[in-house]
């Protein structure tokens, strides 16, 4: 599948304090979908900012007008949260986010957009080269690791959140998760939705403003017990049932 006007397509952002980033982003999202589709919106999830990004949000919906859409939490519920809103926001036949921060450059969609076969249900980036601190990128490396063996997970890069979907898909899965684990979640059922799957190489850039909600005590500790339960559910659970021995 290649770019073209007939793209009906949802674009969304979680933030949370990303006032700096968000006007730029923003701007080369519509510039973005202006050439490769005529059928799209663009939605904001404000995760609670305690930043400017509300003003920020209010100036930038006057210059793009009714394309751009705000969903407001009046405080902040976590990433997992966020991705929820945003895509029971969505409205179009296909889903893409990325996050407000700007370590993504979203003029890389069409990228995706190209890989989306009529049997690919989700087309998932994943990063050429990780540009953080030494120190996050070994934690980031482990936790992909770890969380793609405990899960069975298949794509190369769980935490990329650099995502296309099918809308059909996002209807008949039910994310629960209000942490990062939500990624993890996320994943793991779109791949038991028993659609394929591509993988497109994007870029990644550095912080320029703020700092990452995942690498905090709360944020790990949170994400931490819903991954388990995350496991619980969708892992041994149905391990154990797959081991009951059928009655007469």
């Amino acid at each position: 599948m290649t770019p073209q006007c007939s793209v009906s397509i949802s674009v969304f952002f979680p933030a949370y304090n990303d006032a700096p980033s968000l006007p730029g982003l923003i701007a080369r999202a519509f510039r973005t979908l202006e050439a490769c589709a005529d059928d799209y919106e663009v939605i904001v999830v404000n995760d609670g900012s305690r930043d400017h990004t509300a003003e920020v949000l209010k100036s930038l919906q006057t210059q793009f007008g009714p394309r751009l859409r705000v969903v407001t939490h009046p405080q902040n519920l976590g990433y997992g949260a966020a991705l929820r809103s945003g895509f029971a926001a969505a409205a179009k036949e296909l889903v893409f986010y990325t996050d407000g921060d700007g370590q993504y450059d979203v003029g890389e969609l069409p990228r995706l957009l190209a890989r989306l076969g009529h049997q690919t249900g989700f087309v998932n980036g994943y990063k050429l080269e990780r540009r953080d601190p030494w120190s996050r990128i070994w934690i980031g490396k482990i936790y992909n690791r770890f969380a793609a063996w405990m899960f069975g997970i298949q794509i190369r890069d769980i935490d990329c959140d650099f995502r296309l979907i099918r809308r059909q898909i996002l209807d008949q899965i039910e994310l629960r998760s209000t942490s990062g684990a939500v990624c993890v979640e996320l994943v793991r059922k779109l791949e038991m939705s028993g659609w394929a799957f591509e993988e497109v190489g994007v870029h990644h850039y550095p912080r320029l403003h703020g700092r990452s909600q995942f690498f905090r005590l709360r944020s790990l500790t949170t994400t931490a017990g819903q991954l388990l339960r995350l496991w619980f559910t969708l892992v041994a659970v149905p391990a154990l049932l797959r081991r009951e021995p059928r009655t007469a």
